[in-house]
């Protein structure tokens, strides 16, 4: 694995069970004023659970040849929202007020949840979300380049 790729992935991988705690903490604290330790404990015990499901499928995506990927690490971190979400959802915490674009764009997002940007997950995956990405895009240049187009 590419050198770029592996840090991506370590980077995620660091992260995501905080992040996914965080979704349902947080947002119970927006929605109600506060977090039930009961919420709060299943929380953490759905982060557990649900974060090597996430990792994985990052890994499969990032071990794809970039020529055959069909979406990108941020889209597999969208996709993990199902798991805070039908956490708040079975503890009964009200939806978020969403726009237009955000119904559409992600409608089973009930709570706002899905990451637009790198930093939306954890600062720390800024740089190397970045990084992941120019190095996805110079591989692609230079083999379009050495195909002749």
């Amino acid at each position: 694995m590419d050198a770029y790729v592996q840090q991506l992935a370590d980077a995620v991988a660091a992260v995501v069970p905080a992040w996914l705690t965080h979704c349902v903490v947080d947002t119970s604290r927006r929605q109600t004023g506060g977090c039930t330790p009961e919420l709060a404990t299943e929380a953490a015990a759905m982060a557990i659970d649900a974060a090597p499901r996430v990792i994985e499928a990052l890994m499969t995506l990032l071990a794809t040849d970039v020529d055959e990927q069909r979406t990108n690490p941020l889209s597999i971190l969208r996709g993990a929202i199902r798991y805070p979400t039908d956490l708040l959802e079975r503890h009964a915490i009200r939806p978020v007020r969403r726009d237009d674009f955000a119904r559409h764009a992600f409608p089973n997002d009930h709570y706002g949840l899905s990451p637009a940007t790198w930093a939306d997950v954890d600062q720390s995956l800024q740089e190397p979300g970045l990084i992941w990405g120019a190095w996805k895009a110079k591989t692609v240049l230079d083999r379009r380049r050495s195909d002749g187009r």
